[in-house]
């Protein structure tokens, strides 16, 4: 077995809102949204994530998520620098002693994003 990809899928009661989240605060860009569409793709260089409203299967109200989503970059402290005025902070960005720099943010959904770059090997 061969897996080439992951596309999470993550569920918002309000699509639009969610892409102009992704788009405006967190500069993400997306394809074209159709006003019938259930679902939008977001993407950040090689990153993907599948914005999708709720369906009969999958009963939606917030998130209920219990992990979180760790970006790795290389930039984190420019990437702080232009959110942190703009998304609910879960924690600033600080020094871990494990050797990551990194923040964390929610977004509009209450989905936990990490990002992060190791100190230790690049400053």
């Amino acid at each position: 077995m061969k897996l080439t990809k992951l596309t999470p899928v993550l569920y918002t009661n309000d699509l639009k809102k969610s892409v102009d989240f992704y788009v405006e605060i967190l500069n993400f860009s997306s394809s074209s949204l159709d006003v019938d569409s259930t679902i939008a793709f977001v993407r950040f260089g090689d990153i993907e994530l599948m914005l999708s409203l709720p369906n009969d299967h999958v009963p939606f109200t917030q998130s209920n998520f219990t992990g979180s989503f760790y970006f790795q970059t290389l930039n984190v402290m420019e990437i702080w620098e232009s959110i942190k005025d703009k998304a609910s902070i879960c924690y600033p960005i600080e020094d871990f002693e494990y050797g990551l720099r990194e923040f964390a943010i929610y977004d509009n959904n209450g989905y936990l994003f990490r990002l992060d770059r190791n100190y230790r090997y690049f400053s």
